[in-house]
């Protein structure tokens, strides 16, 4: 088990890999527990640093608060980097590379361009 509890491969999701070196080492105090947040938040740390975290953050209002900052923040930047691309652009977009897969274009080159290295009649 790593030294920080971080789950190397599978995002703690059953694995047994973890990056570092301690098994079972508790958060030394809030600027350690502040660190992990990234991790705790993603799953990516083992169920036995979780729970340590867990019991840290039910205790330390400090480290609470920061915690809701990062969950909120990563809230907005979800909620607010989709952009909707509308369907007609999707549909022109899937057409032109059927007919650039289908060598449909006539020219040999996206959007009718010649490729290069090809002969101009």
């Amino acid at each position: 088990m790593g030294e920080d509890g971080v789950v190397a491969s599978d995002g703690g999701l059953g694995g047994s890999s973890q990056v570092g070196g301690a098994a079972g080492a508790a958060p030394a105090d809030c600027e350690e527990t502040v660190r992990r947040l990234y991790y705790f938040l993603d799953g990516a740390l083992t169920a036995e640093r979780r729970t340590a975290i867990r019991s840290h953050l039910d205790s330390c209002g400090d480290c609470f608060e920061a915690l809701g900052f990062e969950t909120e923040l990563r809230r907005v930047i979800a909620d607010h980097c989709r952009e909707h691309v509308p369907t007609a652009l999707k549909d022109r977009i899937a057409d032109a590379i059927r007919r650039e897969a289908d060598g449909a274009d006539g020219a040999g080159g996206p959007g009718g361009r010649p490729t290069a290295g090809a002969e101009q009649a």
